[in-house]
């Protein structure tokens, strides 16, 4: 027997969308057998900052080499840590 799910209700804002949320189980109002995987290509996954110490002849050594290859410096060492982190 197929269970159908509740219909979802209409929110004024999201505040009461968030609310009823996080009182409510979603698996009563969406049939998550029924669910398909999306692609979101545009998502910017979430960063945080973080504090670095660098020896100074380092990065200098780094700002050099994204100055050749038209980079900024902080995205020069972010694509060279995920590039090490990948091949291992």
């Amino acid at each position: 027997m197929t269970k159908h799910p509740k219909a979802r209700p209409e929110f004024q804002t999201e505040a009461d969308e968030r609310a009823f949320w996080e009182s409510h189980d979603s698996s009563e109002y969406v049939d998550w057998d029924a669910a398909q995987n999306v692609s979101l290509p545009n998502l910017k996954p979430s960063t945080k900052t973080i504090s670095l110490r660098l020896p100074i002849a380092l990065l200098e050594r780094i700002k050099i080499e994204a100055n050749r290859r038209d980079m900024p410096y902080q995205s020069l060492i972010k694509a060279s840590l995920a590039e090490d982190v990948q091949k291992r």
